[in-house]
């Protein structure tokens, strides 16, 4: 099965009307897309009754992709990987978090994106064995930011060294813009799920991190409906590969992400959650949410 969804939901301003409240906009979201990127984890470890409230408040059909903490993946560069209590005591605390989603059924990955500067070499290699040990138990799902790991010399092994420790492959469409980025390889190293990050092509906007802005700029990029096209029969090909495809777009910048999920899931002539028709929502009225009734008693 391949499922569709975006990378958050409070950004998305075409799912929502005016009336819709910060509150609300998942349960909102919900009805149009069966899977969402949790990002806020990755800039601090979520407190586990936020995670229950988000389970009880969407239907079962809404499966979660959680980005991990950065504290846990190195991305604060020159610091250790460590927080207040120890290492331990972080993962501990972010596994602790999911519980709620974990007990639903409602996890479908954990996802361990790495930064431009974690090259393959054998202290990283070791670094992921670790982290894999930690999170045992969990399906965690690997994505790198350096094509030192997809190098002709390494791509094989490292396609091995995932399946051997259990890492869902995250396949990307991102630019190709130097060595902080990595080819798209239609591979999976689990039988049971492929993850899907698309991140746009704005390779001007890739290599603008650091500067003023430069998340706005990053992931602006509209895809084409002939990308599109070429990226059905990917999928087509990765279903081949592992049981559920989860395809997060992560666009963002532009509001383009919600509009080219639509259109993916057109493509693939599947339904929204909630039945409907999957139209481009630029050309529908954003949904608004009813008026909440007065409470007399």
């Amino acid at each position: 099965m391949i499922h569709i969804g975006l990378s958050g939901w409070g950004d998305h301003d075409l799912l929502y009307g005016p009336s819709v409240k910060a509150k609300d906009k998942l349960k909102v979201y919900a009805r149009h897309f069966p899977v969402v990127e949790v990002d806020s984890s990755f800039y601090a470890i979520q407190p586990k009754e936020r995670f229950a409230r988000w389970v009880e408040e969407t239907p079962a059909s809404l499966r979660f992709v959680v980005k991990a903490y950065q504290g846990m993946t190195g991305h604060q560069r020159g610091q250790p990987r460590t927080e207040a209590g120890g290492t331990q005591a972080m993962y501990d605390a972010f596994c602790d978090s999911l519980e709620p989603a974990i007990e639903a059924g409602r996890l479908a990955a954990v996802l361990f994106q790495y930064p431009p500067w974690f090259d393959c070499t054998r202290e990283n290699v070791q670094v992921l064995r670790e982290t894999r040990r930690r999170m045992d138990g969990f399906p965690c799902a690997l994505e790198f930011r350096h094509q030192s790991w997809f190098s002709p010399s390494f791509r094989e092994k490292t396609l091995e060294f995932m399946r051997e420790e259990r890492w869902i492959h995250s396949v990307c469409d991102e630019p190709q813009a130097g060595m902080g980025s990595v080819p798209t390889v239609l591979e999976a190293t689990d039988p049971h799920v492929t993850l899907v990050r698309m991140h746009g092509r704005n390779a001007a906007g890739w290599q603008s991190a650091g500067a003023p802005n430069w998340r706005e700029v990053r992931y602006l990029y509209r895809y084409s409906l002939e990308e599109l096209e070429a990226w059905r029969l990917h999928l087509q090909r990765l279903q081949q590969m592992s049981r559920d495809i989860y395809v997060i777009f992560n666009n963002n910048s532009g509001g383009d992400a919600a509009a080219n999920a639509k259109q993916m899931m057109e493509l693939l002539g599947q339904l929204s959650p909630d039945g409907k028709r999957p139209s481009d929502p630029r050309d529908t009225q954003p949904e608004e949410e009813p008026p909440e009734q007065l409470s007399l008693f």
